[in-house]
């Protein structure tokens, strides 16, 4: 079908990715903080590994909620409240002097700011403004994630380095606030507002209304509609294992367990942006392919390869040259390549008015996960003093996860899982 040479929707991309990139270098930010706090407080690594968890699984929980919020009061209103609660929350957390104090404003503001601003927020973008080409603005949007990392995580572990945890915390709290007028100037509800259709839409289509219901009653109907459905169980302990073995694990643990081997801390922070590289890759790949393939069978491969990594990691840090960098590339390239596959599954199972909803719900299990990886690999490290049990288990989970989304689809009678046409996102 026929499009316009240029359309607004690609702005809404572009910022968007901004907003999901800085958001990216927020969610990113704990894992150098990690040491400096243990050293300046005497705080030990599970104590702050439970702020990051709070921040995770309250960054999951929020996300359903986000939706419904954009549904009733729109995309614009609903990124710039979330912005500013980053960007104080953030600039807050320079005046932590006590581990409660560390938990609220990390834990729960910055939790609740990046929650919002989260893979729901793409995928309702990409539902509302996108028919033609939704898999693949999907897969460029989710790479910011990666992109966040590749960005900010060398500039942050230099200036932690040089001038303390502190500086980067106004830092992060200043890019944060500078998006913010981006936002307002770029960003529209729905593509009638500037009178477009969505890019790749016919004519004669119909964009979706503004919903009237309210909106924690709306989360919680897609979710009670959606948790009749088998496949949106799996799809939910599948991510469940994706967020506990890529957020809560190595995004919060690899930079403190490659200082346990004497790696230096702007050394480490280098590999998770290598690894941002590679997912930049991986993940744009992944939207393509979600276009094209059956989406069970990407996700197979996606957790059967992140598993295998994962139990290669222990020998990696014995490795004197090579190992580590190994596995920052082969782990990248599927770091959250999972994602298009997931929202397109999502979609298919619970029908487009509640996908986007109902992803959030997803979302909401795959930072669950991400909370309590964060905090059982902080309670191994402090009661063993080793982190190789956590990597262990976390291949073997995925492992387990590969096996369980072919599974996805079955003894139903699915839309077409790997059809091209069938919508990325509700």
């Amino acid at each position: 079908m026929r499009t316009h040479r240029f359309h607004y929707a690609w702005v809404m991309a572009a910022a968007i990715f901004v907003v999901l990139l800085c958001a990216a270098g927020v969610r990113a930010t704990p894992s150098v903080f990690i040491v400096p706090l243990e050293r300046e407080f005497g705080w030990s690594r599970a104590l702050v590994s439970s702020a990051v968890s709070v921040n995770l699984v309250l960054y999951g929980l929020v996300g359903p909620f986000a939706a419904a919020l954009m549904q009733k009061f729109g995309i614009r209103r609903t990124t710039l409240v979330s912005l500013c609660i980053i960007a104080v929350g953030v600039a807050l957390t320079n005046f932590i002097r006590a581990p409660w104090q560390l938990l609220l404003f990390w834990g729960v503001l910055v939790g609740l700011g990046t929650g919002t601003t989260a893979m729901v927020l793409g995928a309702t973008v990409v539902q509302r403004w996108f028919v033609a080409r939704r898999g693949l603005v999907m897969g460029v949007l989710t790479a910011s994630t990666a992109t966040g990392q590749l960005v900010f995580l060398p500039l942050l572990a230099m200036l932690v380095e040089h001038h303390g945890w502190r500086v980067v915390s106004f830092t992060v709290a200043g890019v944060v606030a500078c998006v913010i007028p981006l936002v307002a100037w770029l960003v529209r509800d729905r593509p009638s507002d500037v009178g477009l259709k969505p890019y790749g839409a016919a004519p004669e289509d119909e964009e979706v209304k503004p919903s009237s219901m309210n909106p924690l009653a709306n989360a919680l109907g897609a979710l009670g509609r959606a948790s009749r459905k088998r496949d949106f169980w799996l799809l939910a302990g599948s991510f469940f294992i994706c967020g506990a073995t890529t957020n809560g694990l190595v995004g919060t643990h690899l930079i403190p367990a490659c200082m346990d081997h004497g790696i230096p801390e702007v050394r480490a922070a280098g590999l998770l942006a290598l690894m941002g590289i590679f997912d930049l890759v991986g993940t744009t790949a992944s939207g393509w392919m979600s276009d094209r393939f059956d989406n069970r069978w990407l996700l197979f491969w996606y957790y059967g390869l992140r598993g295998l990594a994962l139990l290669y990691l222990p020998s990696a840090f014995e490795m004197s040259l090579f190992g580590l960098p190994l596995f920052a590339v082969f782990y990248g390239l599927d770091w959250i390549a999972t994602v298009p596959p997931t929202v397109r599954l999502t979609t298919q199972t619970v029908g487009a008015e509640d996908g986007p909803i109902a992803f959030g719900w997803v979302v909401a299990a795959h930072q669950v996960g991400a909370g309590l990886g964060a905090l059982g690999a902080g309670v191994i490290r402090t009661s063993l003093e080793t982190y190789t049990p956590a990597w262990v288990v976390a291949g073997v989970i995925c492992l387990a996860a590969a096996l369980v989304v072919l599974r996805i689809g079955r003894g139903s009678a699915p839309q077409a899982v790997g059809s091209a046409q069938t919508p990325v996102s509700g």
